[in-house]
């Protein structure tokens, strides 16, 4: 097998991320979550061409990519939207992920000795911690490329459970791994839930405080080259993450919140941070799939015992477990009717957020490590497969669907638009006629969108007077009268969109 050396990493990786997006096209055709085939890339090219075993790195490139993933989910959901499901989704992100591992931990722990693999209570709780949350990644890449409509508010609820339930999963699975692992002290009960309280007040404080800085630094750096708002953004979540983790609270839920902050305010250059976002965001996901279908042992998955123990924990968490923690988390909650209950609990995707916590066993050493790498992975295949190719069917089939308006005037509209934006300053030989707009000579099918008068906006009329100095934003398509017409008017700087 070929190894990943400092003088061929560019060629592999490059490589990887071609295969990966071609990939990514024909799950589309096939209507198969392109995250499942990114995976199925890096397990081939793992078994087949490239030898990757490094637990540490592909946890640290997990944990890069998962704080991108939150921020750019956090970033793209609206507080109108959460409002209404901001409870039932917290309750679902807390109590559902407690009893999901619970429920789920009970059940292994009684059928593995049924299976040849007898496993300890603590262990078996350990590796149903690791799968206890849904997966950001997952559900905000499936419903938002399935471009799918849902009634009852479940779209923003199901994204709000996802993008904040990952720090209850990460506290149960730290301290699971610091019990278990033999070369780390045990922690108490207490301590664990004052450790659990500290991580979350602090991590949505500092999300909240570094939403906030962000917004007001971005909006006052005043800067000439608008990508490097984007960077500076970027930067924005690493400080996030790192900052909020060395302080003991929860980097995730840091990095979502601080998402949710700066994707409610205003910014400057808000459209290109938020492109720059989500190819970056793509790019993250893809590295971290392979990375993840790399480090498995094929050999070690297919395993009988390993290969039944995962099918079985699959389908009794699918079934079972989660309708379950689903069913209870929400009984306080009326609004909801059965059927969008049903379809909470069918749409609990697991992806790369079990597999990056199943790597903690790895490096601690935990007893039963590698089985519990296993188990997720094929866990998780399973979960993309049945779960992620039906969430649009099981919205039909359940009633909760509805058709998603798509804008007519996006990127597609504008490839093709034959109109052209001008800005240009208002001069005094534009305005001898009269000061009025419809007293301005303009070519037909010409249009003055917007004025800008002293860095405020407005939609004029054709009654709003104008002064020397104002900003026009015309749109027209008739370009060429328009050019000639700006040289007899002496406009000599146009800008051009």
């Amino acid at each position: 097998m070929m190894e990943i050396t400092t003088e061929n990493f560019l060629l592999i990786g490059a490589i990887l991320l071609f295969v990966a997006v071609l990939a990514g096209k024909v799950a589309y055709r096939l209507g198969t979550p392109a995250l499942l085939l990114f995976l199925g890339v890096g397990i081939f090219f793992g078994y087949e061409i490239l030898s990757f075993n490094s637990p540490e790195l592909t946890q640290f490139m997990g944990m890069i990519a998962l704080s991108i993933i939150l921020f750019s989910g956090g970033m793209d959901t609206k507080f109108s939207d959460i409002k209404p499901v901001l409870l039932p989704g917290i309750t679902l992100a807390t109590v559902g992920v407690l009893l999901t591992a619970f429920i789920l931990g009970g059940f292994i722990y009684g059928i593995s000795p049924w299976l040849g693999v007898g496993l300890s209570f603590p262990v078996a709780l350990l590796l149903a911690s690791t799968m206890a949350s849904t997966d950001s990644a997952s559900v905000f890449s499936i419903l938002r490329t399935k471009k799918q409509g849902l009634n009852e508010n479940l779209r923003p609820l199901l994204e709000l459970e996802s993008g904040s339930n990952d720090p209850v999963a990460y506290i149960l699975v730290v301290l699971l791994v610091t019990i278990l692992s033999p070369n780390k002290q045990e922690a108490g009960i207490g301590m664990s839930i004052i450790l659990f309280i500290v991580q979350m007040v602090v991590g949505a404080a500092a999300g909240y405080g570094f939403g906030k800085a962000a917004v007001w630094t971005i909006n006052k750096i005043n800067m000439t080259n608008a990508s490097l708002y984007s960077v500076l953004l970027l930067a924005f979540v690493f400080l996030t993450f790192s900052f909020t983790t060395l302080v003991q609270g929860n980097g995730f839920l840091a990095v979502y919140i601080a998402g949710l902050v700066v994707g409610n305010c205003k910014i400057v250059h808000k459209r290109t941070v938020v492109t720059f976002f989500d190819g970056v965001t793509w790019l993250v996901q893809i590295i971290m799939f392979i990375m993840l279908g790399l480090l498995v042992d094929v050999k070690l998955l297919m395993e009988p015992s390993t290969l039944l123990l995962g099918v079985v924990t699959a389908l009794f968490m699918t079934f079972v477990a989660r309708p379950v923690a689903v069913l209870l988390s929400m009984a306080p909650f009326r609004k909801f009717s059965k059927k969008a209950r049903m379809y909470v609990s069918w749409v609990g995707l697991r992806g790369a957020v079990p597999i990056i916590f199943a790597t903690y066993p790895l490096v601690d050493q935990v007893p039963h490590a590698d089985l519990i790498f296993n188990v997720v992975f094929i866990v998780t295949i399973m979960s993309l497969t049945l779960q992620g190719t039906t969430v649009s069917g099981m919205a039909n089939s359940l009633g909760v669907a509805r058709k998603e308006r798509e804008s007519s005037f996006g990127d597609a509209f504008q490839d093709r638009m034959k109109s052209e934006f001008t800005e240009v300053d208002v001069n005094e030989l534009m305005l001898a006629p009269g000061n009025t707009l419809k007293q301005i000579d303009l070519p037909q099918h010409t249009l003055v969108i917007m004025v800008c008068r002293d860095g405020d906006y407005f939609v004029p009329q054709g009654d709003t007077e104008l002064v020397v100095g104002d900003k026009l934003l015309i749109l027209s398509d008739r370009n060429e009268e328009l050019q000639a017409h700006y040289k007899e008017l002496g406009l000599e700087e146009v800008i051009k969109f």
